[in-house]
């Protein structure tokens, strides 16, 4: 069982504490208080020390204000790994600073211990208990953080000049206004606000054996700011070995890019941008191991193997930047045929996030020496797996389901072969019948899936952006069922009663009738003269310029995309004929 030191502690005891050396890892991100933080810190804790805006409410002894948890772990030198706290700590140290600063000329006893008291906070200390002004309490080795730097200079010095534009500085220069204008209107008080602020502001330290079981702990109790992701500790192993090589500054500037793009790209479910770059680089890196099991290691546990070995290999940061490259294309629409857009914009709407991890294995494998795939053989790919993942997804719902076909094929593909689903085909009548009696309720992901293939499946039907946000319509309209009726109830939900619609064209719930919507799905110029543009969904128009859109309709267009979906898995090869 891991052993942990757990111990209610004041600002004073904990940052005074000779033994406090706190270090800010490299994996850690940067400082990101802003002004609002700063605000509710200070406004909590001046109404904490002073209730009702008076001195004399407030019980010395028994009054405290928690803060919050610091979760560390003693690393190999000996300091206090943070791995949670971090903000709140950089915070109080810049808040004590400025207040140690302020006192700086103070000539009254209290005003003059408080200060001493501070330095103990800021400064390690002597044998005799004074203050070593060049070895601050906390270092900080961020490694994408360039204002660090001004951190440290504004701990030794207490100088935040105008030049100085990171946040740290103006956390301080917002604390040291708000001390100048508090002790201006009440400095009768000068020494009480700060000494309150350290001896009965109460922090929760938790001392871990081990970074893993610190960041089990983090995981368990964090309850603001943002979990300390994966990437951040895969960044932490990288930078290590970067500087061991001398190469530290590229490896900061090759990392920060890497962040910035991901972040522009992936929106993930859950966990960070890096996280989902790093988990479609893993599926690669298992199939060049030709691991089949369905069991999947966690992100973590899997990159950790042999003391992180997989992270200090020279090629690993260059393939994450050529997969992330690749992703980058795909989100821009540039680069590819328009078949293959066609193809990519489409799977975008998969029922679940697989065809990513063949398609970023497909491009590891397959990418020649400029980044670049053959036209053909990705196209061909591309409509192969969009078939074979829809057919899967509706005879057995959800993403686990399809890791026993498609570990076997991403072994495939890395070692040259096609893949292959040739052990898992579907009878015709069978999927069609499930076809029938699935429930294409608005709120299921395979809904829209077949509603965008089927969009697609239309040789004229033009590409559409990807952050094209669409939206399910209704083409006989819900409003129009209340006062016209239709004669089976089930067929307003069925997917001949449905096409995906630009959110922009915004219909209104007046408008049921196919002869209202006409003018929003063409396009109209409104009262003040601006034009205003229709759906770029093309059979949407041709619908409303037919006039009517019935029943029979409806049952009529079910059928024609069922069939129409069942005959192109046979032309990919995916039916057992």
């Amino acid at each position: 069982m891991s052993k942990l030191n757990i111990d209610q502690r004041t600002i004073a005891s904990l940052f005074s504490d000779k033994r406090s050396d706190f270090l800010i890892p490299d994996y850690q991100r940067p400082y990101a208080w802003g002004e609002d933080e700063c605000i509710t810190l200070w406004e909590d804790l001046k109404s904490f020390a002073f209730p009702n805006d008076s001195s004399q409410d407030f019980d010395s002894e028994n009054d405290e204000y928690f803060l919050g948890p610091i979760v560390t772990f003693k690393n190999e030198d000996g300091k206090q790994e943070i791995i949670d706290g971090q903000q709140r700590l950089t915070t109080m140290m810049l808040l004590l600073r400025a207040f140690y600063s302020r006192f700086e000329h103070a000539q009254d006893d209290d005003t003059v211990e408080t200060r001493k008291l501070i330095a103990r906070c800021i400064w390690k200390t002597n044998e005799m208990g004074r203050p070593i002004f060049d070895r601050l309490k906390i270092d900080s080795e961020v490694a994408s953080d360039d204002d660090k730097g001004e951190f440290l200079s504004i701990l030794e010095k207490g100088v935040a000049n105008g030049s100085m534009r990171s946040r740290y500085a103006a956390a301080y220069r917002f604390f040291s206004e708000r001390i100048a204008d508090f002790v201006d209107k009440m400095p009768m008080y000068t020494a009480l606000f700060p000494i309150r602020i350290l001896n009965n502001v109460i922090l929760l330290p938790i001392e871990a054996e081990s970074q893993d079981t610190a960041l089990r702990i983090f995981s368990t109790l964090n309850d603001r700011g943002l979990p300390l992701a994966d990437a951040d500790i895969f960044k932490s192993q990288f930078y290590k070995h970067f500087s061991a090589e001398g190469r530290k500054d590229e490896f900061v500037a090759r990392w920060k890019r890497l962040e910035e793009t991901a972040n522009l790209i992936f929106k993930p479910a859950s966990g960070t941008p890096l996280d989902e770059l790093f988990t479609r680089y893993m599926y690669y890196l298992r199939a060049r191991r030709g691991i089949r099991d369905t069991t999947t290691k966690s992100l973590r546990d899997f990159y950790s193997e042999g003391g992180y070995e997989i992270l200090k290999r020279d090629g690993t940061l260059d393939d994450l930047e050529a997969l992330l490259g690749f992703w980058r294309r795909v989100d821009a629409q540039e680069g590819f045929s328009e078949r293959v857009l066609r193809r990519l914009f489409v799977l975008s709407y998969a029922p679940n996030g697989m065809w990513a991890y063949l398609l970023s294995t497909w491009f590891l494998a397959r990418r020649d020496a400029d980044g670049n795939l053959d036209d053909g053989e990705l196209y061909g790919f591309l409509r192969y797996i969009t078939g074979f993942i829809y057919a899967y997804s509706l005879e057995r719902p959800g993403v686990n389901a399809l890791r026993g076909p498609v570990y076997p094929a991403l072994i495939d593909i890395v070692n040259g072969r096609d893949a292959d689903f040739s052990g898992h085909l579907f009878d015709r009548e069978t999927i069609a019948g499930r076809f029938r009696s699935y429930q294409f309720t608005n709120q299921r992901r395979f809904t829209r899936s077949m509603l965008v293939w089927w969009a697609y499946s239309d040789p004229g039907q033009p590409l559409m952006d990807l952050d094209t946000t669409l939206e399910i319509e209704h083409i006989y309209a819900r409003k129009r069922n209340e006062v016209h009726p239709l004669a089976n109830r089930a067929n307003l939900e069925a997917l001949g009663n449905k096409a995906m619609l630009e959110k922009r064209v915004n219909i209104r719930a007046a408008d049921y009738q196919l002869a209202d919507k006409r003018k929003y799905y063409e396009g109209y110029v409104n009262d003040k003269g601006a034009e205003v543009p229709g759906t770029a969904v093309r059979e949407l128009v041709e619908i409303a310029r037919r006039g009517n859109f019935t029943e029979a309709d409806i049952e009529g267009r079910t059928e024609r995309i069922i069939a129409a979906f069942v005959d192109w898995l046979g032309e990919l090869g995916l039916l057992r004929e």
